[in-house]
């Protein structure tokens, strides 16, 4: 990670995967609104579930607000009891009092009943949204064009399948109810309050501008704090993540010392920035604690006055300190609410963008068959390029006027400098881009006229990066052929010179390969993705310098196994070693997306041209 980049290493968790300090910054939506309505939209078949979980959590909410001035008439009946006993006068009525509290009971085990449902209803809710969200990404990501993901990193895509979706569903099961039992509990409170004393709720409001003007005071003072934190932090996170991808490197020049001296600067940058930021937001708890004390004792003495003149009883008073400190919790809910809803649209943002992207152009209606009813082949390999024309982008073309006719069976060499256009050719031949103009045909027709799963069916691609999932060598060998036998699977391996290897480890062909493929070396691995090929048998065989990345003794091994499989296949080797590739039957040599020799190895040393230079470089640098 290059040190400009490391202000954005750290990865924010979700609103619902943690706690964020005031003054963190949220991601917003682009288009807040239009993006809910979508959400809202795609919600529309659970919309029933979504309003009787609503309305169970409306009376989850009422019954809870109504119990403290329930509880209030016990207080009163149990203070006028004693009272009167006291004085002779009477006595306390219990069963009274009883009857108050079981029906507090009753509602409370109400309000709990309520809750749970809407609880269970919109989780339902949630994980079903969820669940289809990413099952249409899942099918939208097999219909994107190859071009989507040279402009988006691996790490944004997988983000969007996980990250986006997960904060999208939390917010469903959990954000959603909380929003509206917050508004409920606002009014509902404001309400029973305002029954009990208007006097009363006017002192507990006076209070709530003073808290939020000392909590707005200090938001503003940490704001910047908090920025530098999360500067601070990514660089502490890129530097450690510099030095232990590169620790050998670092080991190898003595860059210990240097190294140390500048975590300790970022570390200290850290430090100064935390404890300020975590400083001044722990200053708002009893700041808010402190006026809100305030209120309390106002409220007390007001209340303890309009109790002796008669005005309230002391039940409600009781009743009253309890909504009165529970009456900023639905509006720290909702501030809290109202950043996750921000979060959430930024997430759904990003999974429509997603689904909303252009597909690839769509299949032929009528697709050319690739195999007769009995299984036989149709297809002998014959490949043609005529005026092929290509650019990743349309200001830019790579691909200037290609054409060739290669026979079936002939194994054709793409060589030259890198960027001239030889991997571009094959990834056009396999469809993985459209071209901006011209034809590639295999066996005389378009390949637009076959279907794309039909056509890549029809080759077989070893990559300079071998590509290995967490397996057995059996099940990533297979992969190539999913209906292949265990003989077929190591018929492939024998002849791709790896069987012996694989017999040699201790589990066979049942050793488990893990996913960064480190049980194995490099070239061992190349060597199963070769045979991986082989297995599947292809029409054309495609080697984009497979061997690039073993030793020499292992290319043998590839080179010796390469003359016996590519018998009667069509077979384009792309290579930077050119002694690899000496008796191709056909070698194009390209510069700058154009062919600018073509011949055998024999021919092309003759005419003395830059295929000559290329050869002779290497073996001169060698």
């Amino acid at each position: 990670m290059s040190k400009t980049n490391r202000p954005s290493a750290p990865m924010r968790k979700g609103p619902m995967g943690g706690h964020r300090g005031p003054g963190r910054p949220v991601e917003k939506a682009k288009n807040f609104k239009g993006t809910m309505k979508q959400l809202i939209s795609y919600m529309k078949p659970y919309y029933v579930k979504i309003i009787i979980s609503f309305i169970f959590a409306i009376f989850s909410t009422i019954f809870m607000v109504v119990g403290p001035k329930i509880s209030g008439k016990a207080i009163t009946e149990l203070s006028t009891g004693f009272i009167a006993k006291v004085r002779g006068s009477g006595a306390i009525n219990f069963d009274r009092i009883s009857e108050i509290l079981l029906f507090l009971i009753g509602l409370y085990l109400i309000s709990t009943f309520c809750n749970f449902v809407q609880g269970w209803m919109m989780a339902g809710v949630s994980q079903k949204v969820s669940y289809n969200l990413r099952t249409s990404m899942s099918e939208k990501i097999n219909k994107l064009p190859f071009a989507y993901f040279d402009k988006q990193s691996h790490g944004e895509v997988l983000s969007r399948f996980s990250n986006d979706v997960d904060t999208i569903q939390q917010t469903l099961s959990q954000s959603l109810s909380q929003l509206l039992s917050s508004i409920v509990q606002l009014f509902g409170f404001l309400i029973m309050m305002l029954t009990i004393s208007w006097q009363m709720t006017l002192m507990a409001l006076i209070v709530i501008p003073l808290s939020l003007i000392l909590v707005t005071t200090v938001v503003k003072h940490s704001q910047k704090y908090f920025a530098r934190q999360q500067a601070s932090l990514g660089n502490v996170n890129g530097h450690i993540e510099e030095m232990y991808s590169g620790h050998m490197v670092m080991k190898a020049f003595n860059g210990e010392e240097k190294s140390i001296a500048q975590f300790e600067t970022f570390n200290d940058e850290l430090y100064n920035s935390a404890w300020k930021s975590q400083f001044l937001s722990g200053l708002m708890q009893p700041i808010s604690m402190f006026v809100g004390n305030l209120g309390y004792v106002g409220v007390c003495i007001l209340g303890g006055y309009l109790a002796m003149n008669g005005i309230i009883e002391i039940g409600d008073i009781t009743a009253f300190i309890q909504y009165v400190r529970s009456f900023n919790q639905p509006i720290a809910q909702l501030a809290q609410t109202m950043n996750v809803m921000q979060s959430t649209a930024a997430a759904a943002e990003r999974v429509f963008e997603f689904l909303a992207e252009e597909e690839e152009v769509a299949e032929t209606k009528t697709p050319q068959p690739i195999a007769a009813p009995d299984g036989k082949s149709l297809i002998d390999g014959m490949v043609t390029f005529e005026n092929v024309h290509f650019g990743y982008t349309p200001d830019k073309i790579i691909i200037n006027d290609f054409s060739m006719y290669i026979n079936a069976g002939k194994r054709v060499a793409i060589v030259g400098p890198t960027g001239a256009g030889k991997t571009t050719i094959v990834k056009l031949l396999m469809r993985f881009y459209e071209l901006n103009s011209g034809t590639i045909y295999v066996d005389g027709c378009d390949i637009r006229q076959f279907s794309r799963s039909d056509l890549r069916s029809l080759f077989g691609m070893v990559l300079q990066d071998a590509w290995l999932f967490n397996g057995t060598i059996m099940e990533n060998l297979r992969y190539g052929r999913l209906d292949a036998t265990d003989e077929e699977v190591m018929a492939a391996a024998d002849a791709a010179y790896v069987d012996h290897f694989i017999r040699t480890l201790d589990h066979g062909y049942d050793t488990m390969i893990d996913e960064e493929s480190s049980n194995i070396s490099q070239g061992q691995k190349q060597l199963l993705t070769i045979a991986r090929a082989f297995l599947a048998d292809p029409k054309i065989l495609i080697l984009d310098e497979a061997t690039s990345s073993v030793d020499t003794r292992t290319e043998v091994l590839i080179q010796k196994g390469m003359e016996k499989l590519m018998e009667n296949r069509t077979c384009f080797v792309i290579a930077h070693r050119l002694s690899t590739i000496r008796d191709a039957d056909l070698i194009l040599v390209m510069k700058d997306g154009d062919i600018v020799e073509v011949g055998d190895h024999q021919e092309l040393m003759a005419k003395n041209g830059f295929y000559t230079q290329l050869y002779n470089s290497q073996f001169e640098e060698s």
